[in-house]
């Protein structure tokens, strides 16, 4: 069911950023209606993949949607999305806003058939900056957004970029935030509105949070950035036999690990250790002795006593050993599914729990234009306008064979 049911969401985004957001909000029990175009959505190309259009990258950016296509730069599909809009409570997008006018569905436009509606736009920039009108992609924000540049710090001056979409995604959530921060609103004054989630300025705050450091003042108290993550032993621990992921923090979790590893006499011996304004003063070194200590123990020797000293540490996963995991077992975050088309797949769990209104997706990641009659009805289409939408290249027909497809426990 989720806590969205009864919402309905006008889905026009492509690539990662607003398809993430969107499959949130169908997880969260939204009916999300994704308009593709003709050829859809080009992450249908990602990866591996057992058909056409299918490719794995879609199928986990794309659950809890219904398909449409539609040929918007004709009046006819402009004129449908309109239509499906004027009972909808969200629209997303994520062109640029010039694009969005350019094909009549500015936010004055799509408001005049449903001034309930909630508008979110998710592009490059802010639009009241010269910025504005250029394009926008995950590796050009994580550059603006100074992630390459702090791996260069610690990374013998060579930058990289973080590899996954780390923007995309975490704009993502922060839009999933705005549009339902919005939807909220809409509840008191009766009204929607416009509203813009720009990945340049999300992300700057995002990184930035931690590493203004002393550019917080004015006039500022030494330079940017965050000394304990920028330090270049701050990494997965080697042990004797491969890595460990540890984080040695408070006061309480330095005593109890020298503690378990014979030398609890240390922190008073060495002042470097004594306390946490000591350790951050000298960073580097703290780091660097840990790394020389953690190569005294194996993998499994070390997380067998940081768990009994209470000292916070994980494994760090590969992908095979990601799968094996016994806690995702236990919570069954990996669940093997049938999709109609694709098989057996594997698809992971919506991480948040609710104690009534439970959000169980109901859907897998649709096949091209699947839903496209269904939808159409629904926004009260005759059967005779459908067939000469399909007739007109308007509408993409329904792939044969059968449709819509429920997720399942194996």
């Amino acid at each position: 069911m989720g806590p969205l049911q009864g919402i309905r969401v006008v889905d026009m985004t492509s690539v990662l950023m607003g398809p993430y957001a969107t499959q949130w909000l169908g997880d969260f029990g939204a009916d999300v209606i994704k308009v593709e175009s003709l050829e859809g959505d080009i992450v249908r190309q990602i990866g591996p993949t057992r058909h056409e259009g299918m490719g794995c990258v879609f199928l986990n950016t794309n659950r809890s949607k219904r398909s449409i296509a539609l040929n918007l730069k004709e009046a006819a599909g402009r004129d449908a999305l309109l239509r499906l809009c004027a009972t909808a409570d969200v629209l997303t997008y994520n062109i640029r806003p010039q694009a969005m006018q350019r094909l009549g569905l500015s936010y004055e436009e799509v408001a005049a058939v449903n001034p309930r509606i909630v508008y979110a736009g998710m592009f490059g920039y802010a639009q009241d900056g010269p910025y504005a009108e250029r394009p926008a992609y995950d590796d050009l924000i994580q550059g603006g957004a100074l992630l390459p540049y702090l791996f260069s710090l610690v990374n013998n001056g060579e930058p990289r970029y973080v590899p996954c979409a780390v923007a995309d995604r975490v704009v993502g959530l922060v839009a999933v935030n705005a549009i339902l921060a919005s939807l909220v609103e809409r509840e008191r004054s009766g009204r929607g509105q416009r509203v813009d989630i720009p990945m340049f300025e999300t992300m700057v705050g995002f990184v930035l949070g931690d590493h203004l450091s002393g550019l917080t003042y004015e006039p500022p108290l030494g330079g940017g950035g965050y000394v304990r993550q920028l330090s270049p032993d701050r990494r997965p621990y080697r042990t004797q036999d491969g890595y460990v992921c540890a984080l040695l923090y408070n006061d309480g979790h330095w005593r109890r690990f020298f503690a378990a590893i014979g030398r609890p006499d240390l922190p008073q011996a060495d002042p470097r250790f004594s306390d946490f304004r000591s350790r951050m003063a000298h960073i580097d070194e703290v780091y660097a002795e840990l790394s020389r200590i953690f190569l005294t123990r194996t993998t499994t020797e070390w997380l067998e006593l940081l768990q009994q000293a209470d000292v916070p540490a994980m494994p760090m996963h590969t992908f095979d050993t990601i799968l094996e995991d016994p806690h995702l077992r236990a919570t069954e975050f990996f669940r093997l599914v049938e999709h109609p088309t694709e098989g057996r797949i594997r698809s992971m769990a919506v991480p948040v729990r609710w104690s009534r209104t439970a959000a169980k997706p109901e859907r897998l990641a649709p096949r091209l234009s699947e839903h496209s009659e269904e939808v159409l009805r629904e926004a009260g289409f005759a059967p005779e306008e459908i067939a000469a939408l399909y007739e007109a290249g308007v509408v993409r027909s329904p792939p044969e064979g059968k449709r819509g497809a429920d997720v399942s426990n194996e």
